[in-house]
């Protein structure tokens, strides 16, 4: 996780992050690192609009991370298949797109 933590995260596109797991099963780690990264205080000013939201149940549930676009467009990661660095990658490369969609719309 130290290598992960360096990574900037940045909020500005999101209006929405949902994470549930259950803490008791092995393939949780990722998720929960990720939770600490999107999380943290560093990124949440980012966005100080940006729900954060962790379910933890007792359920032996897949861990998942539900995100919510400004824009309404969802996107789903599957924490127990993911690692952390994947998890936050997929979600990075569709904020700095989106970011850049809003960029493009503001200058027409």
């Amino acid at each position: 996780m130290a290598a992960s933590s360096k990574a900037t995260v940045v909020l500005k596109a999101v209006k929405k992050i949902a994470v549930q797991f259950c803490p008791f099963e092995s393939n949780v780690r990722s998720t929960r690192e990720f939770l600490a990264m999107v999380g943290s205080e560093k990124a949440r000013a980012t966005n100080m609009n940006c729900e954060v939201i962790s379910t933890v149940k007792h359920d032996k549930s897949e861990p998942v991370v539900d995100i919510t676009y400004l824009d309404g467009e969802k996107l789903l990661l599957k924490g127990a298949k993911l690692t952390s660095s994947e998890m936050l990658s997929a979600f990075q490369s569709l904020c700095t797109a989106k970011d850049l969609q809003a960029k493009v719309a503001v200058k027409k």
